[in-house]
Order: C-alpha cells, then structure tokens, then sequence
C-alpha cells in the first residue's frame, strides 16, 4: 500500500480510528458502517492540500462549487440504506470525490454511480482508481432520471438536495429497498423511502446541509 493511502500523521489510520470513535459517540450503531469508515482512506479524496482536515468533522470543497460531506453525514445515510440488512445492487446519485462510492463499495456487492459535472467525475475515478475497488462502476450522467437500464436496486442514495421526492426514482428501487437522501431549499432534512409490497414509506428525520440536485449534464 502506498504512503498516500496509508498516510501518516493526521491522516494515518490511527487518526481514522478515532474518527470511527467519534461517529460510534454521535449515534452510529452499525459496526459494518463503521469498519467501512474506517477502512477507507479519507484523505485521498481531497486536495492535499486540505488532507491534514480530512477525518475532522466538517465538509470540505472539492471543487465546482461541491463539497465532500463530514464523516458523521456518511455514516448516517450509509447506515440509513443498510437498515441492519445486506446490499446488493445500489446506485448513487452525485459521485462528487467519489469517498461515499468507496464507503458504498464496502457495504453492496455492486455500486454504481452517476455524476453529472464530467471533470468532478474524471477526478472521482482517479481516487477510485487507486482503492482498485472492482465492484464500481461510475458514469458521467443525470442523476435525477437515474439509471433506470439498471434498476431496480436495493438500496440508492443521493448526495445533492431535492426540492421533492425524486419520482423518476421510486419505479428504480426494489421491493423491500430503501432510498435515502437530503430534501428541501431552505432547511433541510435526510428523507428516507421505504419501498414495502403496499406502498413507498417515508420517514423525514434530523436537518442537513447539501448542494442542491441539479439536472442536466455539466
């Protein structure tokens, strides 16, 4: 394993296990979440210059006016889709660095995600690239129609705020799946959509601060 991914200093994985630590005393109660975290060098998906900030707990800019979300927010949505279950096939919407798609990759046995910014997208496939995750597949595309050649899909999540429950969506996620994103303009919130036999489920739960989901290729 090279220096960069294993790092040293405040970006070694002493500094990674005390990150974990932190996010267990925020809430986070599932340990395949939390090894997740905590096997995924965080400090490559952003510039080296900010990589010394990387495990701290805030979002950082990663250029083209996006940002890498804190640690505990990933934590979350990613324990949110899981729901204490197995993840077979997930999308994502909104690549961005590409750090949740290597959390992701960690907790389903297929990832695909799609990022409509191509630049953002060429930068996430060189940090994945150096992970070798095999079960990824990224794509320069509009997440808000998904990726519906592909569906359904146990699990999807998305990185970018929605102004409404994204219905393009819903038809893409498997029975028994579950979706998890951030909906609103103003506040916030995480939503999140359980597709039972019946019906689609949804729970809104604690406030948070994304970019706003934007269709289109860029």
């Amino acid at each position: 394993m090279s220096v960069k991914l294993s790092g040293i200093g405040m970006t070694s994985q002493r500094t990674r296990v005390r990150m974990v630590e932190r996010l267990r005393s925020q809430g986070i109660k599932d340990e395949v979440v939390l090894d997740a975290m905590a096997s995924v060098p965080r400090h490559i998906f952003v510039d080296e210059a900010l990589a010394t900030r990387a495990y701290e707990d805030c979002s950082l800019p990663i250029g083209f006016g996006q940002t890498i979300s804190n640690p505990q927010t990933v934590a979350r949505m990613s324990e949110l889709l899981r729901g204490g279950r197995p993840l077979g096939k997930v999308l994502e919407i909104g690549t961005g660095c590409g750090y949740q798609t290597a959390v992701l990759a960690r907790l389903a046995q297929e990832v695909y995600s799609v990022e409509r910014i191509a630049p953002l997208l060429m930068k996430a496939r060189g940090h994945l690239r150096e992970l070798r995750a095999a079960n990824i597949r990224v794509k320069h595309a509009d997440g808000s129609i998904g990726l519906e050649e592909l569906g359904p899909f146990d699990g999807i999540i998305m990185t970018a705020a929605a102004t409404h429950v994204p219905e393009a969506l819903l038809p893409q996620l498997a029975v028994g799946g579950r979706m998890v994103f951030p909906i609103g303009t103003g506040e916030q919130r995480l939503c999140l959509i359980e597709h039972t036999a019946e019906e689609y489920r949804q729970t809104t739960l604690e406030a948070v601060k994304f970019v706003p989901l934007l269709p289109g290729l860029a």
